[in-house]
């Protein structure tokens, strides 16, 4: 097998009956590519005419996009503003190529005022969300002695929260969303110490980090369906963005939205602490995780 599709490109090596893999029906090639990822199905599309014509198939990529992909596209062009409104006219009019749409859904596709974005992991198939620092409810934001917006080119959004020093720290968010059905991860993403260039090289600003070795940040999330998750750590390792896991949640169906809130606290007011950038809270599919996928955020 392994000699027939490594000669199958060119379509002149024969098995012993005189056929090449490029004979075999499109609908029979299609059978074989359902049962593939999406980056396999891209892969065997090299093979010959037969596999790149059955990897166009509406067949093949329906059967990869989530099931409630229509609605996810009605959010992804209601981002895009009049633009998006008249690309979603357009589709209407004129339906898209399931192939298209899978590749416009893995595209970065804001809403909620560009502060939260979602895409599907391009792999798998899952759905995954990213919310924005000023999208989240952070107490004393407004007083620039302790809380500032910064540019960072390391964040999806370009901007992160930086934390001088507080005694009170708690962020909260919320976002309520038509997930795909399956069992999602949640992540703060944050960084100790305030990261910046100098002669090219990155390097990080540790001035402001105390507090965080003496007592625990807790993290909490609920969903409206009545899930509960609580968890906490201590911040460690200056110089590194690092997803610290809030917990997940499962979504059994695609066509209700279901909301989660979700908060980032450490309110023992017997010390300041400080020196903490907040970038956005990440959401993920769980099998990202468990199956060690190479998964990249910016």
């Amino acid at each position: 097998m392994g000699a027939v599709v490594s000669s199958a490109g060119g379509g002149r090596c024969r098995g012993g009956d005189g056929t090449v893999l490029g004979d075999l029906p499109e609908n029979c090639v299609a059978e074989v590519l359902l049962r593939l990822d999406p980056l396999e199905i891209c892969r065997m599309a090299r093979l010959s005419r037969t596999f790149r014509g059955a990897a166009s198939g509406d067949v093949v990529w329906e059967s990869k996009l989530p099931r409630n992909y229509v609605r996810l596209l009605a959010i992804a062009a209601a981002g895009d503003g009049e633009g998006g409104q008249a690309a979603a006219a357009a589709l209407e009019a004129e339906p898209l190529p399931k192939k298209d749409l899978y590749a416009r859904l893995c595209r970065r596709n804001r809403f909620d005022g560009g502060n939260k974005e979602f895409w599907l992991d391009k792999g798998g198939g899952g759905l995954c969300m990213s919310i924005s620092s000023r999208a989240l409810s952070i107490t004393g934001i407004d007083d620039r002695r302790y809380w500032n917006f910064i540019p960072n080119d390391e964040s999806r959004f370009h901007t992160v929260a930086y934390l001088s020093q507080i005694w009170w720290f708690e962020v909260r968010g919320e976002v309520e969303f038509f997930f795909p059905e399956g069992t999602y991860s949640l992540f703060y993403r944050v960084h100790l110490g305030r990261p910046f260039k100098r002669l090219g090289r990155r390097v990080y600003s540790s001035e402001h980090i105390h507090g965080w070795d003496i007592k625990p940040v807790h993290f909490q999330m609920s969903t409206s369906d009545g899930q509960h998750v609580q968890s906490k750590c201590y911040l460690t390792d200056p110089g590194i963005w690092i997803n610290h896991h809030v917990g997940d949640f499962v979504v059994k169906d695609s066509s209700r939205p279901i909301n989660i809130r979700f908060a980032m606290i450490q309110i023992d007011c017997t010390h300041t602490k400080g020196g903490l950038c907040v970038d956005s809270v990440v959401v993920k599919p769980q099998y990202l995780t468990q199956k060690k996928v190479p998964w990249t955020y910016v």
